[in-house]
């Protein structure tokens, strides 16, 4: 029997203390693996996805050590200066068809594999990713075919990607309405190689946040790159010189998450007495910080103190509005929660992008916010819904999928009867002490 989660009827009250920011996390491991000397990451919570990261980083030959569920210790890889992969069991200095690859366990994370796959060529490593759950459905085109251009090979085999060959400098090219996660991926490995790239994405950015995320480690990392600045719809061109080095401080500490957070601040709108969120970076780049601009344009009453911030949510009379999803896609669950709870037509619109996540997220939140008794329309690329103030409860199928499952949490404060979510420890995807968090609130 599949296990279940029972989350009691009623509006919550408290403090909240949010993770690390796993987008932060994946580039920070990354950079460090590629470093000059030891760093020690300090990470309030590590979730499965990143744990997918340092996992797939000590298959490459990386010494990763975590202590306390908090602080990570990075020993660089040797090998990584301009790509010579000489630590690697697969370097040219042996035959690659008669050596075992190296098993990466990227799990279902999707960050994990667009990261890592092109810093395996950038290593030569003859490598095997072992994905899970929808992960080997989800699209790597073009991302797939600019690495072979440059002189990657790959191969999918169920639910395996194997990949062989070195990455190659020079002139690579993406759309820009693609997941960010694949600009990302070239952005943290082509200093790294031999000679001098650029990289050009065409036409608009969708979640440029994101790619400031990694620019932002970049620079950290004292790694040097150009780019035009352009996030108009005109082309974004990024000139990289080759034969870099990362050189991280050796102490670092990985901000919250506001992806996280959101759930929380989303709870405090639902709660007369309210919910602080502590420790929110209110000057961070990660584009989910969005969610406060939302509850205010909803009519959340909210309050800020102390940096790094104290966040104090409150419910007011909340309204619907029209929402453009485009620059935050993962807010899109929750946000809504908080549609169902407010009076008038709510619209999320630009939301495509979610039928490719850990489920089809427009369609499993549809059918989340219509079981619990909310009126939903499901388009193409948005969400109508109709507010009702109130929901009545029942059995969410999370669909293995940790924004449904915690979204369906924060959705029992507006309910008149529990809330049953199935596959309940899916939220360790992201947040791997959620229910423990959650469970620390009184209900009010």
């Amino acid at each position: 029997m599949q296990p279940t989660r029972k989350v009691l009827p009623g509006p919550r009250t408290g403090i909240a203390h949010i993770p690390g920011s796993k987008s932060k996390a994946h580039r920070l491991l990354i950079m460090a693996a590629l470093s000059d000397a030891p760093t020690t990451l300090e990470c309030n919570g590590l979730s499965n996805d990143i744990l997918a990261t340092i996992n797939c980083l000590k298959a490459l030959g990386c010494d990763i050590t975590t202590e306390d569920d908090s602080l990570i210790r990075v020993i660089p890889l040797s090998s990584a200066l301009s790509g010579s992969g000489d630590n690697l069991k697969n370097s040219d200095t042996e035959s690659t068809d008669k050596l075992t690859p190296n098993i990466l366990p990227c799990r279902d994370s999707g960050s994990t594999l667009r990261f890592i796959l092109p810093l395996a060529g950038v290593l030569n490593a003859q490598a095997c990713f072992e994905m899970e759950g929808r992960l080997p459905e989800r699209p790597l085109a073009p991302y797939d075919s600019e690495l072979e251009a440059h002189g990657m090979k790959l191969r999918k085999d169920g639910n395996s990607l194997h990949c062989e060959g070195r990455l190659l400098p020079g002139n690579y090219t993406l759309p820009g309405n693609v997941t960010s996660q694949y600009i990302s991926g070239l952005l943290m490995s082509l200093p790294f190689l031999g000679g001098d790239s650029t990289l050009t994405i065409t036409g608009p950015i969708e979640s440029s946040d994101y790619i400031h995320i990694t620019e932002d480690v970049l620079r950290l990392a004292g790694i040097r790159f150009t780019c035009n600045n352009v996030y108009d719809g005109s082309d974004l061109v990024y000139h990289i010189p080759g034969g870099q080095r990362s050189q991280l401080p050796d102490k670092l500490s990985v901000e919250s998450d506001w992806s996280g957070g959101a759930f929380f601040l989303c709870l405090g709108a639902l709660s007369p007495a309210g919910i602080t969120v502590r420790g929110l970076n209110t000057d961070s780049t990660q584009g989910d910080k969005a969610i406060l601009d939302i509850l205010k344009r909803f009519g959340a009453d909210i309050s800020i103190e102390n940096d790094p911030a104290d966040i104090t949510v409150r419910h007011s009379a909340l309204k619907g509005c029209e929402i453009d999803a485009a620059g935050y896609p993962d807010l899109v669950p929750i946000i809504g929660v908080i549609a169902a709870a407010a009076s008038g037509t709510t619209r999320i619109i630009n939301a495509g992008r979610l039928r490719l996540k850990e489920s089809d997220r427009l369609k499993t939140t549809a059918e989340m916010l219509t079981v619990l008794g909310a009126t939903v329309t499901e388009g193409e690329d948005s969400l109508t819904i109709e507010g009702r103030g109130s929901l009545k409860g029942g059995t969410i199928d999370s669909h293995d999928d940790h924004r449904i499952a915690m979204s369906a949490a924060v959705a029992a404060s507006i309910c008149d009867a529990p809330v049953i979510v199935t596959a309940p420890e899916c939220v360790k995807k992201s947040f791997a002490d959620f229910w423990e968090v959650f469970e620390e609130l009184g209900i009010c």
